[in-house]
């Protein structure tokens, strides 16, 4: 494969606003030992990106600094001492940054092969699978059976949770803020949902777990809805944040903590070690991937924008009415259709 000296990108030209991300050219990067290179059908958007575009998310070192933290593609070269990937292969991948982009060099333990038909959508599942894979999962233990109390239910983290919850044999609740919201988050195998626009979410989730609580909760909310979602926990419960939209801060009663011995985890996925990422995609192939091509299986609703319209992408995700995932699909996805 004869592959250019340059490429367009996406850059960030300084903190702001979604005006301040731009098309510009970019030497093509070299996939180093270890590392392929894919040339991206598509890059996912999420909530990252736009923190590191507001300039309150840095790369961590050696990191692009280029947003895009996940690439659907195909691998164009591959890199020395890499071993598992031909150069042709269809592949999702998490990336650890410079995703909004023609192409990208990732380590080749966060690639994983591309479910077949969904080259595109398949760029909105790696980042929010890796998070939930290694939160609720691999850290907060889920295990089948167990109740999820499910916020931000329609969005690409909320979305993940369910699927992932679902595929484990685990029972999940989504938090939503309308009809429709709360019948995607269904679709995607979502047992029931809470309206937190008109419904007492703490009070509901005991309710629909017959007054036990909630096994574990995912929030991407924060602020006051951590005192929620203990008083919504049952005894033993598991809360994960992985985002704080309505903020950082929270007063929460730390008896009720301790009378229900309740665990609060938290964690972000760019700056874990390329050993870390690794092993999160081991068990997404082992335990996940095989649903992914089960006839049954619901994809993510997914709005595709060019990858020059960036800008507009950001709006989108920014004004929280969107359902499922946003994708930037490059001139090479377009090709694909």
């Amino acid at each position: 494969m004869i592959l250019p000296a340059t490429m367009t990108a996406i850059a960030i030209t300084r903190p702001g606003g979604p005006e301040v991300l731009a098309p510009r050219p970019e030497q093509l990067p070299q996939p180093g030992a270890g590392e392929v290179l894919i040339r991206v059908a598509a890059a996912g958007v999420n909530g990252p990106d736009l923190a590191q575009r507001q300039g309150r998310y840095d790369p961590p070192p050696g990191a692009s600094p280029l947003p895009g933290l996940e690439v659907a593609g195909e691998i164009a070269a591959i890199g020395p001492a890499t071993a598992g990937w031909q150069v042709g292969d269809r592949v999702m991948a998490l990336t650890n940054g410079g995703g909004y982009a023609e192409y990208v060099a990732i380590p080749a333990g966060q690639v994983l092969p591309a479910p077949a038909g969904c080259l595109i959508d398949a760029a909105a599942l790696p980042e929010t699978w890796f998070t939930i894979t290694q939160t609720l999962v691999m850290r907060a233990g889920l295990t089948p059976g167990m109740s999820v109390l499910v916020h931000g239910a329609a969005g690409g983290i909320g979305g993940a949770a369910i699927q992932i919850a679902t595929i484990l044999g685990a029972r999940a609740i989504a938090v939503t803020s309308s009809p429709e919201k709360a019948a995607y988050a269904r679709r995607l195998g979502a047992l029931a949902s809470i309206d937190y626009t008109s419904e007492d979410v703490a009070a509901r989730a005991l309710a629909l777990t017959d007054g036990r609580g909630v096994d574990r909760v995912v929030d991407i909310i924060g602020g006051a809805m951590a005192e929620t979602n203990i008083a919504a926990c049952a005894r033993g419960g598991h809360i994960v944040q992985v985002s704080t939209l309505d903020g950082a801060k929270a007063q929460i009663s730390l008896g009720l903590v301790m009378a229900k011995q309740l665990t609060l985890s938290g964690s972000t996925l760019r700056p874990q070690s390329a050993e870390t990422k690794a092993a999160i995609a081991a068990r997404i192939r082992a335990d996940l991937l095989p649903a992914l091509a089960e006839p049954g299986f619901v994809k993510p609703q997914v709005t595709r924008f060019a990858l020059e319209d960036a800008a507009a992408a950001h709006v989108a995700m920014e004004a929280r009415q969107h359902v499922g995932k946003i994708v930037l699909v490059t001139a090479f996805g377009a090709e694909l259709g």
